[in-house]
């Protein structure tokens, strides 16, 4: 069906973008706008939920420039997930900022309650470790702590939800308050054996059920969107996905044992393991769903890195060392090979599969020649430890791991990163072709094609394998000491 179009809306954590793909899975045209990112001197980290949606109201009136109505068949979502949104049942107006991510402000909360059975139980139902890092304990943050959202509570007029479900309230008129798998099982609220909500779950958290969107299917019907009046006539909106999941769509990681690294805000990495849980549930790593498609479940084991591109923006925000993320290539390449700095990339602790919450930021190992251009590698470098120390889990847990890595996101034409990768892991690096992986996934979702985006570029290993244990096994004695 030629001229014809799905509008894929991708909701991140830096901005918003609006990208119409076509039947051949190619990018016809895509428009983006960012947001504030909103941080007090506490480092909490906020979204404004009124920004976002009049940037997504602009973006759609941009799109509409460029095509007819008509040519626009569906509307697939993709988003940040675990951040945490709180609105309005009635007026659907947010009730406060949304609490991103990244932010650690629930830290308190969660050392409060996290006794030895307490974790167990929340790391078997939802294969999480507990943490401030997902969306329950965020929502059990504001209802102690913001006061519409309290005052909501009392009314019987409260909407929680992770970002997808505050865009589809949004999108269909306040008529469809729903989300899937992907998101939800991220919340910490989702017991994954079931697919359900947990009653025992958002007990701990403080949350209601009755509070929450409803769960279907990653390929539901999820309703209809006039895009904010700017369409006669409305269409369908027939996929949503979690920002990391639709990457795996996209690169064709249907079968077990593949994975890939996302290199965006921050670093999810996700090994698909098909439609059986592990044995051990209990594990360093985190335990999702990739989706739910007809009523069937493909789980994933995923480890999370706060910190990838963010550490990148704190280079260049608030230590300057450079004027553009583009700079760190050369930068990396030009250090002095023999400078061993190592940076502990820990602004929020450190999560998988390391788990320390406590552990603070760092560059350690330095000498009297360590200057710009070793700090801005050793920052490289550490993401780089970081996947590697995540595939290694992988292996214990999965053996059948794939010997390529898929790759997407905004660091991949990063030479020297793509490289280390490479040589440190082992393993073939594959770029994919396209950096709007994540909406390109929900889009092929809507139209439930499975098909494997293209690579554009390979690398191969440049580092013998001893060396790259060397490496590591300096890092690991670093990461110990904190």
């Amino acid at each position: 069906m030629p001229g014809k179009y799905i509008l894929a809306v991708d909701q991140s954590t830096q901005g918003t973008k609006a990208i119409l793909v076509d039947h051949n899975n190619q990018i016809f045209y895509k428009v983006a706008l960012p947001h504030k990112q909103l941080v007090n001197n506490q480092g909490w980290v906020s979204h404004d939920l009124d920004e976002i949606r009049h940037n997504l109201y602009q973006l759609f009136r941009n799109i509409l420039k460029k095509v007819n109505p008509d040519q626009i068949e569906a509307l697939a979502i993709t988003n940040q997930r675990e951040s945490a949104a709180a609105w309005s049942r009635h007026t659907g107006e947010p009730l406060c900022h949304t609490i991103v991510w990244q932010d650690n402000r629930t830290e308190k909360l969660i050392n409060r309650i996290a006794y030895p059975e307490l974790k167990e139980t929340v790391k078997n139902k939802t294969g999480l470790a507990l943490s401030p890092y997902f969306t329950g304990a965020k929502w059990g943050w504001m209802l102690l702590n913001e006061p519409r959202v309290i005052q909501a509570r009392e009314n019987d007029d409260l909407c929680l939800g992770t970002m997808d479900s505050w865009l589809l309230y949004q999108l269909t008129n306040k008529r469809s308050f729903k989300t899937e798998p992907s998101n939800a099982c991220r919340t910490q609220l989702m017991n994954i054996h079931t697919g359900k909500w947990d009653q025992q779950l958002c007990e701990i958290f403080g949350t209601n059920i009755n509070e929450l969107p409803e769960i279907v299917d990653s390929n539901a019907h999820f309703g209809k969107t006039d895009l904010f009046g700017l369409l006669k006539t409305p269409i369908p909106i027939k996929s949503i996905l979690g920002d990391s999941q639709a990457a795996l769509f996209a690169h064709g990681c249907f079968n077990p044992g593949d994975f890939k690294v996302t290199f965006g805000t921050g670093s999810s990495v996700m090994l698909n393991i098909g439609s059986n849980l592990p044995s051990n549930i209990n594990n360093k790593l985190n335990t999702s769903i990739a989706w739910s498609l007809n009523g069937k479940i493909s789980y994933v084991l995923e480890g999370n890195i706060n910190y990838a591109g963010a550490s990148i923006s704190w280079l260049k925000d608030k230590v300057q060392l450079i004027n553009k993320p583009e700079e760190t290539e050369n930068l990396a390449l030009t250090a002095n090979p023999k400078d061993h700095t190592i940076l502990i990339p820990a602004f929020a602790g450190l999560g998988a599969p390391y788990w320390k919450a406590e552990a603070k930021a760092a560059f350690v190992n330095m000498t009297a020649t360590t200057g710009k251009n070793e700090l801005v590698k050793a920052t490289l470098n550490s993401l780089v430890y970081q996947i590697s120390d995540i595939l290694s889990q992988f292996q214990q847990l999965y053996p059948k791991v794939n010997q390529e890595i898929h790759t997407d996101g905004g660091m991949i034409h990063n030479k020297y990163l793509m490289q280390y990768l490479c040589n440190i892991t082992q393993k073939v690096v594959k770029i994919a072709d396209i950096p709007e992986l994540s909406a390109l996934g929900s889009a092929m979702n809507a139209r439930n094609k499975k098909e494997q985006a293209q690579s554009s570029k390979s690398f191969t290993p440049k580092m013998k394998s001893e060396s790259a244990k060397f490496y590591l096994t300096e890092w690991h004695d670093w990461i110990d000491r904190f």
